[in-house]
Parts: C-alpha cells; structure tokens; sequence
C-alpha cells in the first residue's frame, strides 16, 4: 500500500479524498493555486505544495507542475478527483514515465472513452444499446441540417470532448440547427480545445441513469447498482438519487452487464460510471441506451457509497495498489435510500445566474447534531439524525471567496434513510438550516424540489426543472398554515424585539404596574408579499385572522438561525434577518419578507404602502458577469419578442439573450469582446 498519495485537485473532493487517505493512514499532499492558499483541504493535508497562479490553466492543469510536487514530497501515487487531469490519458502517461502510480483506470480506457463519437462505436461492438443517431465527422452546418432531417426531430447537438453541460444543444427544427450548431463547435472549441460535434436522436421522456462500475487489475468488475440524475438544468446535474424510483430489479440487472461487458471490452479497472439515457415513455423500462462512460471518479458518488456502505475512494487506492476487490457482486446489495442536493453559488431567483464572490456567513446543516459514523451498520461518513443521517461534503469556509476561476459548487447535502420520503425529508429539514450568506445560492430551489409532488411520486425526467418552472423559480410553495406561522412569528419576533428596546431605555421595568409605562401591545397587523394577518399574541400560541395557532420558536435579538414548532409539532428552520424595519424569513425553499405593525397603527393605509420598482423593461440588462462574444442588432433595428439581441459567454457557455418585447434599438453600450459586469445595460430600446 501506498505511503504517501497526492491529491491533483482542489475544493470539496480534495477533502474527500484526504479523509478517506487519512483512515487508511496514508499520508497526503495538496497542490493549491493562489485562489487556494487559504482552502481548507490545503490545511486538512500533511503536505501542501504551491503550483501556480489562480487560473486552472495556469495551475491544476500543468502536469509538470503536478510531477514535479510528488518528486518534491515523495508522493507515489496521484488521486486526479474529477475534472481538470483526471482523463487526460496525457497525465496518466506522464506519471507512469515517472513510475508514479495513477489512481484511476488505464490508459488505454480513458483513451478510449474519451472521445464520444469511438465510445458510441466500441459500445455497440461490445453490445451495448446505442442511441439512433450519426457518429462520424460533420462537415459543416448544411450537413448537420441534412444528418438532422434524416435522424427526425427533436435532436440533441453534442461536442464530442464535451461534458458538464457544455456544448450542448436540443434542435426541434431546422432553424434550431442552423441558429445552434456553430454555438455547439464554439464552446466544444473552448471549453476542450476540440470543435468536434455529432447528432443524435432525443429521447422522449428521457430519464437520466447511470451505473457505478468498479474493477481491479485482476480481472474482476463489478457494478455498484444504478443512480437516477434525470433532475438538470442546461444538462447539469442538481439532483441525484440511488436507487433509482423508476429501475426494476430486472432492469438494473440488464444495465450492470451491459455496462460490465462494455468495462471489460477496454480493459477497464478502478471506479468509473457509464451513463444511460432511459426512455420514461417506455414501461417495460428497456429503451435504455449508451451516452457515455466517465472514467473517473463521479461528483455524485456518495449516493452509492451511502447505499452499498463501499467507500470508492478507498477502494480507487486499493486497486491501484494491486490488491484484489475483497467482495463480489453477490455482496453488492441496495441498503435504503439516498439523495444529494448540489449546493451552487447561483441565483434562482434571477434565472439562476452565477453568483460568485464572497461567503460572509457559511453554516452547513451539521452543528450540533449528534456524531455517529455507524448509522444502520453502514459506514455513513455523515451525522445521525432521526432513523437517518445527513452528511455535506464541502471545501469551503466562512469568509472565503467562491471565485469566478472555479466550479461553483458551494457544497454536497446527501441524506440517507430507510425510505425515499424519508429521505427526501431529511433533505428539507437539513436545507432549511443551511445558512449562505454574501452571494445568490440555490438552497431555496433545492428544498422546493424535495418538496414537489411531482419529485416525489418518482415521475422524473431530464425536463423536470423547465416543465416545472416555465416562467423560473419565484419560493416553494406554501401552505395557508405555514404561512398562519409565520405571521404569528414575526409578531412575536417584532414583540420580543421592542420589548427588550424598551426595557434598556427604560420605559419598561417588568410587571411593577408603575402607571403612565406603555406596554408593548400584542395585536398585531404583519403584511407578508401581497397578504395580511391580524395577529393577537398569546401564551403559547397566538390568534391569526380568527385562527388559533400553537406552537413555539425560539429566536432572540441577534440570532440568525432559529426553529419554530407548530402544534402538531412539526418543526422549521428559520434563516431570520432584519433589514430595516422588515423582517426576512426563509424556511421550506422560500423567503418571507414581513413587515409586523401594531394593529391600531396599521389600519392607516399610508404605512403599508411599499416602493414601486422603476421600469426596466426598454433596457438589455446583462444579468452575470461576462464577456459580450456577439451583437445580433444595430442601432435603429426594429426587433421581435424572443429575437436574439446579444450573446454573452460565461463560465465558458454562451448564453443568447433575447428581446422581450418589440421594439427599435436606440442605443448600443457595448461592443463585442468587451467584459461585462452583471447588470451592465448593453443596449437601450426607444
């Protein structure tokens, strides 16, 4: 076994792996940007070694810089994580020249499903269903238009190095191809230095499958049962769950050989995971087909780990040390169910832009919660809670920066319970005590999808989000008895608030029934959006709108986090801030702003009277941060609703913004090339 293993990446997975090295006493080195050098995977590792600026090009994508830190420290083997190096079979060849050990699958494998158009060729070789479509090189966009007629509408427009999302688009028309295909070359071009793209047939109610290999270099390979990830917004994973509601134990048994036999065709061993697209239209559950194969560790593997209570970090160092796996796929069962939440600095309030910038508070849903690594017999590597537990994978920390030069994932909430609802509830209870602070994040978003009917019942597919919030996300829904809560909270929050004002100035002293002392009254009226409550406090429980609500919360001045119960004692989370003289509340996946007022001051209208926000609609407005790749328009150009206007690429992806209205360009701001901060106005309308 290894002595010392180094670590070719950085954030959440960086300290992923050290924990797991760390058990198995190995020791670790990290490798770190200058965005880095305050990361807590660098201080959670033995060693940590400097290898560049912030930019990943600049840095965790130098392999000399990465061989040259293992001669430096000693480090005989490289966990690549996922992402940056991790399939570059370049890499892997270069620390075999080293006779450094590569923790991950063999050359030749990451070579051979690197590509998407020869992994579609291999996997139908080796009897893998295989989606309809043209593998094969695309001359230019007549021909993709030709390829696209020929295959029947919809399809879907893939670079073939693509990943993450990138380099995608969906065509239902011939004018989709010609307006998209040139966009997918771009960004295939800049995102992996390949222009490569190919066309395939889109699947009707597709539904997102992937299964979990793992092997050794003796010949053994097995599959770690099936994770559904059908729930993506612009084909990134948000959502993902194992086992899958919709696989049947048959099923699943057809996907694991299929997918073994295709492993075992290019030699694989270590983890690796070959996703599947599945037709939801079909109940026999047999449309399933070949998308690709990542041959790498996946971001999503503790929902497997959780359900099989096999550590695949562990055993990634353990085969690529030589040893043997010590189960076979007789030991593989399914162990309850389990669900992770991809935490992102991103705004879904705003069309889920990106948000980066800095985490003035961070609190994930851990504290105080009850430590057990043990839950149902199963090495859980989280914290007990109920019949449950609740584990976040992060690599971040309060006051850090989550930087525009990265991923923007925050963080991973992965519960785990004997049941999918139980799951699933564990997910609610443990967003709502997520506290994020200094940029957008889409905690809210996350538990509003926990709590769907539509996500619980199972009938997912990978059109989930866009089906379900066509005109995006404005909070979770919630129920008149919760919002009966609230308004009760927030008087007794305004209550609590006031009294202890009055109490240090002086004007209250207790019950000494002193005369001519104004009490803090109990009636109150509290405005929450367009609704209103007239609350009366009482012991216990307080009247709202004639409705009598039990319960309790246990806020006090200063506290940011809170926990409010009703009667039939249910619990909530609260996230509370005070802005002026309005309280903000958010539980369940939405946010409550409150505005509580005695009651005989409120019937005056005058006080509730809020600001009306300025017309912005005659403006293009840039909604993130950015570089302007095209101008559509010219100034005098009359436009149409849903006409394009302008292109803006960021974070690599080029997103089209569109006219929302008709109208004539009357000024243009900006030109092409130029950077753009968010809300910079790019073009005017008369």
């Amino acid at each position: 076994m290894f002595s010392k293993i180094l670590i070719a990446n950085r954030g959440e997975i960086a300290c992923r792996v050290i924990t797991t090295a760390r058990k198995m006493g190995i020791k670790t080195v990290a490798v770190y940007s200058d965005a880095d050098a305050r990361a807590p995977f660098v201080a959670m590792a033995d060693e940590a070694v400097h290898i560049g600026p912030s930019p990943a090009a600049e840095s965790y994508l130098l392999a000399d810089k990465i061989i040259a830190a293992c001669k430096q420290t000693g480090a005989e083997a490289v966990h690549p994580g996922y992402g940056f190096l991790s399939e570059r079979t370049s890499f892997a060849e270069a620390l075999a020249k080293e006779n450094i050990a590569f923790i991950g699958p063999p050359v030749g494998a990451i070579a051979a499903m690197g590509d998407k158009i020869e992994s579609k060729k291999l996997a139908k070789q080796a009897g893998v269903n295989v989606v309809p479509g043209f593998v094969g090189e695309i001359e230019d966009t007549e021909h993709a238009v030709r390829i696209s007629d020929e295959i029947g509408y919809p399809v879907m427009m893939k670079a073939s190095a693509g990943g993450g999302g990138k380099g995608m688009r969906l065509a239902y028309s011939e004018a989709d191809v010609r307006e998209g295909f040139e966009a997918v070359k771009r960004e295939g071009l800049s995102s992996f230095g390949d222009d490569r793209v190919f066309i395939e047939k889109f699947i009707l109610n597709p539904r997102h499958i992937e299964i979990q290999i793992l092997g050794d270099q003796h010949g053994n390979i097995l599959y770690l049962n099936e994770r559904e990830c059908s729930i993506q917004r612009r084909h990134q994973k948000v959502v993902e769950e194992a086992p899958s509601p919709f696989v049947t134990a048959k099923m699943r048994k057809a996907m694991g050989e299929q997918c073994v036999a295709l492993s075992r065709a290019v030699g694989y061993y270590s983890a690796g995971t070959v996703e599947l697209i599945v037709s939801g239209a079909d109940p026999t559950g047999e449309s399933f087909y070949f998308l690709e194969m990542n041959t790498r560790l996946q971001v999503e593997h503790p929902v497997t780990e959780a359900i099989t209570g096999i550590d695949l970090v562990e055993q990634m160092i353990r085969v690529a040390a030589g040893e043997k796996l010590a189960f076979t796929q007789d030991d593989i069962g399914i162990d309850g169910w389990a669900i992770e939440n991809r935490v992102y600095a991103e705004d879904p309030y705003r069309g889920f832009l990106p948000s980066t910038g800095r985490l003035v508070h961070y609190s994930p849903p851990l504290a105080g919660w009850t430590e057990d690594e043990t839950v149902g017999g199963k090495a859980r590597r989280g914290v007990a809670r109920g019949a449950g537990s609740v584990r976040v994978d992060d690599g971040v920390y309060e006051g850090g920066e989550v930087s525009r030069f990265y991923d923007p994932m925050i963080a991973k909430l992965i519960t785990w319970a004997p049941t999918r609802d139980e799951a699933a509830d564990l997910q609610i209870e443990a967003l709502d005590n997520f506290r994020i602070k200094g940029l957008g994040h889409n905690v809210d978003f996350l538990s509003a999808i926990m709590q769907h009917p539509r996500f619980r019942s199972g009938e997912l597919t990978t059109g989930f989000i866009a089906e379900e919030y066509p005109e995006g996300f404005h909070g979770a829904a919630t129920s008149d008895a919760v919002m009966r809560l609230l308004a009760a909270v927030c008087a007794g929050n305004e209550f609590t608030l006031q009294s202890r004002a009055r109490r240090i100035s002086g004007q209250l002293d207790g019950d000494d029934g002193r005369e001519g002392v104004q009490r803090v009254t109990s009636e109150w009226l509290v405005k929450i959006g367009d609704q209103r409550f007239e609350v009366i406090l009482g012991d216990g429980h307080a009247m709202v709108d004639g409705v009598r609500v039990d319960g309790t919360c246990d806020w006090r001045p200063g506290m940011a986090q809170a926990t409010a119960t009703d009667g039939t004692g249910q619990s909530y989370g609260l996230i509370v801030e005070r802005i002026g003289n309005r309280w903000k509340v958010t539980t369940r996946g939405a946010a409550h702003t409150a505005l509580a007022l005695p009651l005989r001051l409120a019937r005056h209208e005058t006080l509730m009277l809020e600001k009306v926000p300025p017309d912005l609609s005659r403006f293009l407005i840039c909604p993130m941060p950015g570089m302007l790749v095209k101008l559509h328009v010219a100034e005098g150009e009359t436009v149409q609703p849903g006409q394009p206007l302008a292109t803006v690429e960021a974070m690599k992806m080029e997103n089209i913004l569109r006219a929302e209205k008709e109208g004539v360009i009357a000024k243009i701001n900006a030109a092409e090339g130029e950077s753009l901060a968010v809300d910079a106005v790019i073009l005017e309308l008369e």
